[in-house]
């Protein structure tokens, strides 16, 4: 009866693995404000051509949408296969259909 039932206390490697975790999402939020920044920045002064300045955007909001998806919404982790089944799902059914709409335009 006289076990330490106090399981407000974290063993030394979950407080370290937690430290690790937090230490991640933070250098990943800083990332992706600089990628913000870079996105205004060539939007605002112009630098490059307007042929090349949306695929430059759309490459840095995919790079942002994956650190979202590993980062923040965990799917890194493991018992997540379900959501990510799920969300690659619909990136799936929302490519298909834009494909869609595109071809269905130019043609």
């Amino acid at each position: 009866m006289s076990e330490n039932s106090n399981s407000n206390q974290i063993n030394p490697f979950q407080k370290e693995k937690n430290k690790e975790e937090m230490k991640k999402q933070l250098i990943t939020f800083a990332l992706m404000i600089i990628f913000t920044l870079i996105a205004f920045g060539i939007v605002i002064s112009e630098a490059m051509d307007k042929m090349f300045v949306i695929p430059v955007l759309i490459i840095l909001a995919v790079i942002q949408v994956g650190f979202q998806f590993y980062y923040f919404m965990h799917m890194k982790d493991k018992d997540h296969e379900i959501p990510s089944i799920l969300i690659y799902g619909g990136i799936w059914a929302a490519i298909l259909t834009l494909t869609g709409l595109g071809v269905i335009t130019w043609w």
